[in-house]
């Protein structure tokens, strides 16, 4: 009887612990990073870049 008893408590405290572990992951936020840069230093690359194509570009047409 007293080992029913503990295995009972055992198994019911395993599933405490995994709950509560599923329910902290849940709520953490990924990390979303590309290149190891955040979400504001890909905007300044992206807009830099953008900056530089209408500036080659605008340079071509005067060239040419």
């Amino acid at each position: 009887m007293l080992d029913d008893l503990r295995s009972s408590a055992a198994s019911s405290f395993t599933e405490e612990e995994s709950g509560q572990a599923d329910l902290s992951m849940e709520y953490e936020a990924p990390e979303r990073r590309i290149l190891g840069m955040t979400a504001i230093q890909r905007f300044i690359i992206a807009v830099m870049l953008l900056m530089m194509t209408c500036v080659l570009g605008a340079l071509c047409l005067i060239a040419f």
